[in-house]
């Protein structure tokens, strides 16, 4: 499975393009399709950064995905989760994709937007692993074990 090619902003007004513009080797995504569900995300971030502070060439994003809209729309929605985002590292790490949201779970096989997912892409936009829902110590511990086997046969 592969990661579509898909652009987006961050919350620092930077555009972006997928997969190419994954800045590690290993990247953790976050994906998130309601705004309830940043309380999910929001799990995730504390070990998630644990695992880029700890294994080299591992960066995490966090994904918003939203349907289509004009750029009125997209600006007033960037534009708060901007404010409501002080901290630059997470404000970069922020991308928001105004998608075609039924193309982009079918292209990486998501079959409800109940939840969040977690997916580990490398480089090229291969997903490597995925899970959903809130974090919990043995979805993590799945995610560090993939992460250090790629490691060692890179």
């Amino acid at each position: 499975m592969k990661f579509p090619t898909i652009t987006g902003s961050n919350l620092q007004r930077r555009k972006l393009a997928f997969p190419a513009d994954f800045a590690g080797r290993l990247n953790i995504a976050i994906v998130a399709f309601q705004q309830w569900q940043q309380v999910q995300v929001n799990t995730w971030l504390p070990f998630v950064d644990q695992l880029e502070q700890t294994y080299k060439g591992v960066v995490y994003y966090e994904f918003p995905v939203i349907r289509k809209m004009n750029i009125f729309s997209r600006t007033f929605i960037n534009e708060g989760m901007r404010a409501g985002v002080p901290n630059t590292k997470s404000r970069e790490r922020t991308v928001t994709f105004y998608i075609d949201k039924a193309a982009f779970k079918e292209t990486l096989d998501i079959p409800h937007e109940k939840d969040i997912y977690v997916l580990l892409i490398d480089s090229q936009g291969k997903v490597l692993w995925r899970t959903e829902g809130i974090f919990a110590p043995e979805k993590g511990e799945a995610l560090e074990q993939i992460i250090q086997t790629v490691q060692r046969e890179q």
